[in-house]
């Protein structure tokens, strides 16, 4: 799945929320805080490794549990 490129006019977005009240100054923080946190943002694809990892994780704990389990019902006849 290729990456969505997505756009957005800062200039006008600050002009908006200046339009609405805002001083300069904070609607200027607000844009550049809304554009750093969309960097941040993890894609499916991005997610997709640890989800694999993770349920990796999950079956190999549980081989592990079951196989203490069995260990202990053996110990216990014996």
């Amino acid at each position: 799945m290729p990456a969505v490129a997505c756009t957005f006019d800062t200039l006008a977005a600050a002009k908006e929320l200046e339009t609405a009240g805002v001083d300069r100054e904070q609607a200027e923080a607000i844009v550049a805080l809304h554009v750093r946190s969309g960097e941040l943002l993890a894609t499916k694809r991005d997610l997709e490794p640890l989800a694999t990892k993770a349920f990796v994780l999950q079956v190999a704990i549980g081989i592990v549990l079951a196989n203490a389990s069995l260990t202990v019902a053996l110990v216990k006849l014996l």
